[in-house]
């Protein structure tokens, strides 16, 4: 990894080009647009808190996922948490309180945290997190979501707490997302979609990209129907094979190539949305982000994570602080031994290094 590589401030100018996206895609709504003004004011405050800890030899990553419960209502296929058993059908057992996440969320809030991306399982079953995260109008909270759970209630609730933004799950139309999400899973959630729409809501759409759907998902046809329905924001998720069975379905070095030429050409010709490519151009950031560079994972449990593909801990937030568990021994050794540089086939280099991850927690 280049010694010389700026990740503070790599990572500053990505939150400064998602707020500025942001701003230009909620001008005609001027609710959003509101709390987008107040929220850009907030980050600026967050860069300057994060600045000024990279100059007393602290690094604050400006992003947090937070997978929230274990518990899901789908079982969609290859789905990364439920094979590795973080997502189960049974009642979850000793996951953080509601008070706990809160806890997190007021630590993040002084550390400089700018967005806390909210996962599960399904998010939307905890109502009690929801609400706490309401109430933290400085960090804006992407919630990824199958979107089955939003009805009224939720949708008065992201009517009056506009920094909460559900992102829901696609896969593409509807033959390609209902065999991947369940049958009538598409259905439902594009009459959500609709729902928002007509209330003035702003969401999310985030996509799995396989070697099956890359040209349907960055096609014209899906990101018009996903647009005319209010949609400001797409996350481009490459798939991560969780099994050999499943290798096929990654995104071949060539196709990576196209979905990073298809997302800045899609960048230009639709101004109107927001568009992130994960893990995207990670050349141009020294590498993947994750272990703490740019953002690291807190699962159901309170077990701090590199990434929620890279499900290993040595530190939990319920017995730390948050800021205590940036300092990882693990994630020390992921940065430091450049595991987190080097070139991978998958989605996640964390997930194909898996074996060298479990190594240096042992």
């Amino acid at each position: 990894m280049d010694a010389n590589f700026d990740i503070q401030g790599y990572m500053t100018k990505g939150v400064e080009s998602v707020v500025a996206d942001a701003l230009r895609a909620t001008v005609k709504n001027p609710r959003e647009s509101a709390y987008m003004l107040k929220f850009a004011s907030a980050s600026k405050k967050a860069s300057k808190k994060r600045a000024a800890a990279e100059d007393a030899g602290e690094h604050i990553p400006p992003f947090l996922i937070a997978s929230v419960t274990s518990s899901c209502n789908l079982h969609c296929a290859g789905c990364y948490s439920r094979c590795n058993e973080a997502t189960t059908d049974h009642k979850p057992v000793d996951q953080l309180s509601g008070v706990e996440w809160k806890r997190i969320f007021d630590e993040a809030e002084e550390l400089g945290v700018s967005f806390i991306l909210l996962a599960g399982g399904e998010p939307l079953l905890r109502w009690d997190v929801m609400q706490e995260a309401a109430k933290k109008p400085g960090i804006l909270f992407p919630i990824f979501t199958n979107g089955t759970f939003i009805g009224e209630k939720y949708m008065e609730l992201f009517d009056t707490h506009r920094n909460l933004v559900p992102v829901i799950s696609i896969e593409g139309n509807r033959d390609k997302t209902d065999l991947r999400r369940g049958e009538g899973v598409y259905d439902k959630i594009i009459g959500v979609m609709d729902g928002m729409c007509e209330r003035d809501l702003i969401f999310g759409a985030s996509v799995t990209v396989t070697s099956e759907n890359l040209k349907e998902v960055t096609s014209d046809d899906f990101l018009g129907s996903l647009s005319m329905r209010g949609c400001k924001l797409v996350i481009y998720v490459e798939y991560v094979p969780m099994t050999e069975e499943s290798t096929e379905l990654a995104l071949s070095d060539e196709e990576r190539d196209h979905l990073l030429t298809e997302v800045n050409r899609i960048r230009s010709d639709r101004q109107n949305m927001v568009f992130v490519s994960f893990p995207g151009d990670e050349k141009s950031s020294g590498g993947c982000i994750a272990a703490g560079r740019g953002f690291f994972h807190i699962n159901s449990h309170g077990g701090a994570e590199p990434c929620p593909f890279s499900p290993y801990s040595d530190v939990n937030v319920r017995n730390t602080s948050l800021k205590d568990a940036m300092h990882s021994k693990l994630f020390g050794l992921l940065r430091d031994k450049d595991i987190l540089a080097d070139d991978h086939k998958g989605g996640c280099v964390l997930f194909e290094k898996r074996e060298q991850v479990q190594a240096l927690l042992a």
